[in-house]
């Protein structure tokens, strides 16, 4: 029986690995990968927690560059996809750094300001907090991979 092409509207699932252009590794759906580049570690996760990646093609549930990238492909078929940041998560905008007081914003987030603090704003928007001085505290509301390509090393595992 021939392998049927995926279209939109299919359940995929599927195997990546996902690099930066330089060629680290920021995800990946195998647990070995992760740990080999320290992304459980860095990410706080157990091994256990990494797996394939399911989504309905075209729904908008990825990154428009995996959502296109998938279909007409069949099961077991593999690829390297690389996605400008249009199609994953746009540029970086530098209306998305803000800038607060430093007592404003512990009251605001309930904790004093310090690097690499993650804040999720009333508006559903999450930023990190990137500098902190006596005057000001700057956060990044910005996606941490906006303005990244990214190349995606994916493997089509099943479709519904």
């Amino acid at each position: 029986m021939a392998s049927v092409s995926i279209e939109d509207g299919d359940r995929v699932q599927l195997g990546y690995v996902g690099r930066f252009e330089g060629g680290s590794v920021f995800a990946t759906s195998d647990p070995e990968v992760a740990s080999e580049h320290g992304l459980t570690a860095a990410q706080g996760k157990d091994p256990q927690e990494y797996g394939p990646l399911s989504f309905t093609v075209g729904r908008g549930e990825v990154i428009a560059g995996l959502d296109e990238a998938v279909v007409g492909m069949t099961v077991g078929e593999e690829a390297t996809v690389t996605v400008p940041p249009a199609q994953a998560y746009g540029d970086r905008d530098p209306e998305r750094v803000r800038e607060y007081d430093p007592e404003t914003f512990e009251g605001m987030v309930g904790q004093p300001p310090e690097v690499g603090l993650h804040v999720e704003a009333q508006n559903d928007r999450h930023g990190d907090v990137v500098a902190v001085s006596e005057d000001a505290v700057t956060v990044d509301f910005n996606h941490e991979l906006a303005g990244k390509t990214l190349v995606f090393d994916l493997e089509i595992l099943a479709v519904d």
